[in-house]
């Protein structure tokens, strides 16, 4: 890679780092305390006036559980697999993990610390399909019709999508689930069972 590529690798670092550490909803202070990093040295990374080096980087990438190739925005080695870009709709962050149009859609989906009033409901939605949920970290509010459940790490829900239902964020850290959605109505199929005793 030629030296100018490099520095232009490294100057999109900065804006990265604030994209990721906003994404999830997490401050300087926060990041710094996980880290060990100063904060005016995390400042100076994302504002570009400190060079980013490895020493600074790795407890970054595993804090923001990023691959370091991810992090400072390095060019395909080729590598034939698809990387589907995060979007963000409503606050929240969503990571595609498949591209086809038909049949299930699975997301990654992380929701900052609680935005709305305390106590404030989900907003809920309604429209076709079927919808399972399983939490990876956080505490995730389930508003579904009349009833209010809060899922932690290691638990799933499935509902149909009629269901006037809507998601948030239960608590004051970032919640990462993935959900699967049929646009159809598909739903989950699951095949494994407990051996018979």
């Amino acid at each position: 890679m030629a030296h100018e590529d490099l520095s232009d690798v490294l100057t999109g670092v900065g804006p990265r780092l604030r994209a990721l550490r906003r994404a999830r909803g997490t401050t300087l202070a926060q990041v710094g305390e996980a880290t060990g990093i100063s904060l005016s040295t995390l400042s100076r990374l994302e504002s570009g006036q400190r060079k980013p080096t490895l020493e600074l980087l790795l407890p970054l990438a595993r804090e923001y559980r990023v691959q370091l190739d991810e992090l400072v925005g390095a060019p395909a080695t080729g590598d034939p697999r698809i990387h589907p870009q995060p979007f963000t709709r409503h606050g929240q962050t969503f990571v595609p993990l498949t591209r086809y149009l038909g049949g299930l859609h699975a997301y990654k989906q992380i929701l900052p610390p609680r935005q709305t009033p305390e106590g404030a409901r989900p907003e809920l939605n309604v429209h076709e399909g079927y919808e399972w949920l399983y939490v990876l970290s956080g505490r995730l509010w389930l508003a579904l019709a009349d009833n209010d459940l809060i899922l932690t790490a290691g638990e799933a829900a499935e509902f149909d999508t009629r269901t006037p239902h809507g998601v948030a964020n239960a608590g004051d850290r970032p919640v990462e689930f993935l959900s699967l959605y049929g646009a159809q109505g598909e739903r989950m199929h699951v095949r494994a069972q407990p051996a018979a005793g």
